[in-house]
């Protein structure tokens, strides 16, 4: 009788093997991403965190994709969006690796080409941003290099290591009364010995189990090194470019006319009303930067040059010798859905941008103004806007305070009655006096409208969405907005019946939004729904049909349904 396992059980060891087998493959693959991102992240701390080959090939991914789909992205997560973003990189990052490291135990150079392709890429996404030197590429390049060299080395050693699990051992069969067995093979079958997945036979289970031992715990100390080498080159490029206690540092002056402080009566009493000044932590933040850029304001300078007869180039210290203006200003996003929440209200401090344009001497013919932010974004606004007398300036505080990181410290220009992508350029470094048809900025470029002038917006706050209200009388509230245009009237009306005057809360001028109040009285009990319009200063009133966003800002009245209890 033979000592062969049954069909049955030889086929599952063969399957768990291979199973074991492309387990292990694959999370060299793994580990050898991990080393080559922790690689990446070290040789960044020389050339900035945004050359990073995961930020650099994000940054790229963003400027790539269609205008459709980053407004779904906006709409859909937020201001979670770039998490969301880096979140599918990694994701994608790791079933490549994963794949390398399948390919490797088979065709070793073909997984050492995944990463040598991956880091192609991040080289390339570097060398794209605008600006960008060839030493930008380097990180990217040290990463394709050490993962391409772990994959080699440790999916080689895995390869010569594995062997399919031998499964239960058969019991000895009695003594047989045919003749003794071949003297040269002594308890050997002539069957050949199983086959792994990969085709590869292996001596000595014991021996190579042992070794494949080895090989994991390889494994797991390049996946420890090279998450501890991109975690500490990740803290170590942020201490390096680290700009906190040089905004800390900064002394704003006064400003040449203090504005007086807002009047308690610009925000009603109604419990659920967002404040008329919105808290620098809490103002919305949407832009394409992966990485907030980090400037030294000791190192800043301002280029104003282009269609100008005087190119002036500023220092941090020459711009606060100017005299500086204070500006209570509602900016918004072109991003903002109807009742959306991308939407704020600051008091800005800064030098008239009028002023220091007048000063380079704007030529005839222009008729743009493009500012462009040190990584690289470029917003243009219309000329004439800058100089027709409202207050545009080069902020460099809000609310009292030096620009937070996130809000363009240490310039950013702010111009009323437009959105912010064609109105507010953050980290700003340079300003070109042109026109609209020499130059395309950023957004213009993806199908956005030239102008970016604000759109009438009003939106319902109290009670919020869904909310569960006790019959009888209901307060309502919310905010309305025309940015340098200002809000004449806002009106409600539930159920589609008629409309009915808001009470408005004292107008701080036209640049700011409008909170408004209405008490509901004697609300029936049901589910009702809700809507609200806005009238702008110069008469016109909000429009009911709905618009997205793109290409012009959202339009359409706000709803919300409530059930009287």
């Amino acid at each position: 009788m033979s000592n062969q396992l049954p069909p049955s059980a030889a086929r599952f060891g063969r399957l768990r093997s291979g199973l074991l087998h492309a387990a292990g493959a694959a999370a060299i693959g793994l580990a050898s991403a991990v080393a080559a991102l922790g690689a990446g992240e070290l040789v960044a701390y020389a050339t900035g965190a945004g050359t990073a080959p995961v930020i650099a090939v994000g940054s790229a991914a963003i400027d790539l994709t269609p205008t459709p789909l980053k407004e779904y992205a906006v709409r859909t997560f937020g201001t979670h969006d770039k998490a969301v973003l880096l979140g599918g990189i990694y994701l994608t990052m790791a079933l490549l690796a994963a794949l390398a490291g399948l390919l490797a135990v088979r065709r070793p150079l073909a997984g050492a080409a995944v990463f040598a392709a991956f880091g192609g890429l991040g080289a390339w996404a570097a060398l794209s941003r605008p600006g960008a030197t060839a030493a930008d590429c380097a990180p990217s390049l040290a990463a394709a290099l050490v993962g391409s060299a772990a994959v080699l080395v440790l999916a080689g050693s895995w390869r010569r290591a594995s062997v399919p699990d031998p499964g239960p051992r058969p019991e000895p069969m009695p003594a047989d009364p045919k003749p003794a067995e071949s003297p040269e093979r002594p308890g050997m079958s002539d069957s050949p010995q199983p086959a792994n997945l990969l085709g590869d036979r292996s001596p000595s289970p014991e021996r190579s189990l042992t070794s494949r031992r080895t090989v994991l715990t390889a494994t797991a100390v390049t996946f420890t090194a090279g998450a501890l080498a991109a975690m500490g080159g990740r803290v170590l490029t942020d201490r390096r470019f680290d700009v906190t206690a040089a905004r800390d540092a900064v002394r704003l002056p006064a400003p040449a006319e203090p504005l007086p402080p807002l009047a308690a009566a610009v925000h009603p009493d109604v419990p659920g009303l967002s404040p008329f000044t919105t808290p620098n932590a809490d103002f919305y933040r949407v832009d394409t930067a992966l990485t907030l850029p980090r400037i030294d304001p000791r190192d800043w300078t301002l280029r104003i040059h282009g269609l100008v007869d005087r190119p002036q180039l500023l220092t941090f210290d020459d711009l606060l010798k100017e005299p500086l203006e204070e500006l209570d200003h509602t900016l918004s996003c072109v991003s903002n859905e109807v009742g959306g929440p991308y939407v704020g209200t600051t008091r800005w401090l800064g030098a008239a941008l009028p002023a220091l344009l007048r000063r380079a001497g704007v030529r005839s013919g222009a008729d743009q103004l493009v500012g462009r932010s040190q990584d690289g974004m470029t917003i243009g606004t219309p000329l004439e806007s800058v100089l027709d007398g409202r207050s545009a300036l080069l902020a460099v505080a809000m609310n009292g305070e030096a620009l937070p990181l996130a809000h363009g410290f240490p310039c950013r220009t702010v111009v009323p009655g437009f959105y912010g992508y064609t109105s507010a350029t953050k980290w700003l470094v340079d300003l070109e006096v042109t026109t609209f048809a020499a130059f395309d900025p950023y957004w213009v470029r993806r199908g956005w409208d030239r102008t970016g002038a604000v759109r009438t917006a009003s939106r319902i706050e109290v009670p919020a969405p869904f909310a569960k209200v006790p019959a009888g009388d209901v307060d309502l509230a919310g905010t309305a907005w025309a940015t340098h245009r200002g809000i004449a009237a806002v009106e409600l009306r539930v159920d589609e019946g008629p409309w009915h005057q808001a009470e408005l809360a004292t107008d701080a001028g036209p640049d700011l939004w409008r909170q408004w109040s209405y008490r509901w009285s004697g609300a029936p009990p049901g589910t009702h729904r809700i809507e609200v319009r806005a009238t702008d200063a110069t008469g016109a009133v909000q429009p009911e049909q709905r618009a997205a966003p793109f290409p012009a800002g959202a339009t359409g009245w706000h709803s919300t349904v409530v059930t009287v209890t």
